[in-house]
């Protein structure tokens, strides 16, 4: 019979903490095998598994492409790949990102579910908008287990929120108890494996690096009139179960709530940009007005002075919408993983 010997981890803003703490209470003979993605900016110098492994009872790396699988491990997502778990091997995905995010969450919880099905135990923590919840619907369609961090004992409530809401979980526990249950939960006996939907291959081999064609993507989404907010492709929308989902041609992958975070981005820069425009015209609307009075044509002065009050209205208005945007970017942009 087979056992739950995959734990399968993601989160986001203020998971740190919470993996830190999970990490130093499971026991040293820990007979599964963890694996762990967090939102990190591409540029990342990879630092956290070595944070993690300060403190941590089993030994922590950062993923290695290739690498083999062994229990009582901890692999962590190095910046810029996803990580995959993929017949009995690492794999770190050049697949295009996931909810704004490479690595991404969904794209490790699916290779797990496609490889591993009823011995993988999914894991939602702390974090902004809902990556994860498609992924730990996968786990829990191929057998899985899910446990999902309290929302009310999460620092950013979003993902545990959006799981509960896509998922009908088997576990619910604060950061405190979630080393005793996954402890509980380790290395118990796991049903069979059901027979795992077309597109959770695909999806994961997109996520590897594989280009996916037209004729492809029709066979589990349908184009929609929404676009991608990378590369302003047409967005096709996902048949499969579980969050609203879309992906474009080339493979960016969103749900809908990534799709709207990720427009907002793009207003966010066009205000900025329309803001610039406008403080370069009423410069430049207040030199042609100077210009006028010393060569004596105060009526044309006149008017290029209204219109640069105009200009500076807008501007203004334009630099105040700038200037809200960005607090409240600082206010829900991760300033940890």
């Amino acid at each position: 019979m087979t056992r739950r010997n995959i734990v399968a981890i993601g989160g986001s803003l203020g998971s740190t903490a919470v993996l830190k703490r999970l990490l130093t209470s499971l026991p040293q003979d820990f007979p599964a095998a963890v694996f762990i993605t967090t939102h990190i900016p591409s540029s990342s110098t990879g630092y956290l598994a070595e944070m993690l492994g300060a403190t941590s009872t089993l030994p922590v790396s950062q993923a290695v492409d290739g690498q083999p699988i062994e229990p009582g491990r901890v692999y962590v997502a190095p910046p810029d790949r996803h990580l995959l778990i993929i017949d009995g091997a690492v794999v770190l995905g050049t697949g295009p990102r996931e909810n704004m995010a490479r690595p991404s969450i969904d794209p490790m919880f699916r290779s797990a579910a496609l490889t591993y099905g009823p011995r993988v135990i999914g894991v939602v923590l702390t974090g902004l908008l809902n990556d994860g919840a498609a992924g730990l619907y996968a786990i829990k369609e191929a057998g899985g287990l899910t446990v999902v961090q309290h929302p009310l004992d999460a620092e950013a409530p979003d993902m545990p929120r959006a799981a509960l809401e896509t998922v009908e979980v088997d576990h619910v526990a604060g950061a405190e108890d979630l080393a005793g249950l996954l402890t509980a939960l380790a290395d118990t006996p796991a049903g069979p494996a059901p027979l795992h939907p077309p597109e959770l291959e695909l999806e994961v081999m997109i996520a590897a690096g594989r280009r996916v064609g037209s004729d492809q993507l029709r066979e589990i989404a349908a184009p929609s009139a929404v676009t991608c907010p990378r590369c302003q492709g047409v967005l096709s929308e996902m048949k499969a179960g579980g969050p609203l989902r879309y992906r474009c041609q080339i493979g960016h992958a969103f749900t809908a709530e990534a799709v709207i975070s990720a427009q907002e981005e793009g207003v966010t820069e066009a205000i900025r940009i329309a803001m610039r425009m406008m403080e370069e015209r009423t410069e430049l609307v207040t030199r042609m007005a100077r210009d006028a009075r010393e060569q004596g044509r105060s009526a044309v002065a006149e008017l290029y002075e209204a219109r640069a009050t105009e200009y500076g209205g807008y501007a203004a208005t334009l630099r105040r919408a700038a200037t809200l945007e960005l607090r409240t970017a600082r206010r829900t942009s991760p300033q940890e993983v």
